[in-house]
């Protein structure tokens, strides 16, 4: 449905920080609740975090205090990444579900929840 792209994965050291993109060039993305997901080798796809379209917002046990997710409310998304550890590493995926209802915010964590999917991008953290 909408054309995702996720931008600002690469290569950072243990304690570092990375802030990832999401967009949809040709697209809004304000009435959108937006997902991270992420998927390491041998693992299943796990959520990391989600923000609804007027800004509530959820966070992986795993990532709670050190990622922060945030919007412009119109074309862009955010997953800042502090005090980064290996087992991060990740290729990190956002997703979107345009027109969700409000009430509905609490599947964000789901997969399924979601309409569209970016193509990936690969955060390796190692020294």
């Amino acid at each position: 449905q909408l054309p995702l792209v996720e931008s600002g994965g690469g290569l950072v050291q243990p304690g570092g920080s990375l802030r990832l993109s999401c967009s949809a060039p040709g697209f809004t993305l304000d009435d959108c609740t937006i997902g991270w997901f992420r998927q390491a080798p041998g693992k299943e796809r796990e959520v990391v975090s989600c923000i609804s379209d007027f800004g509530y917002k959820k966070y992986a046990d795993a990532v709670w205090g050190r990622f922060a997710i945030s919007r412009d409310n119109a074309n862009t998304v955010y997953l800042q990444m502090n005090n980064l550890k290996p087992e991060d590493t990740a290729v990190y995926y956002c997703a979107s579900n345009r027109g969700a209802p409000a009430i509905e915010f609490n599947r964000c964590q789901l997969p399924d929840y979601y309409d569209s999917w970016g193509q990936g991008t690969q955060v390796t953290v190692s020294s």
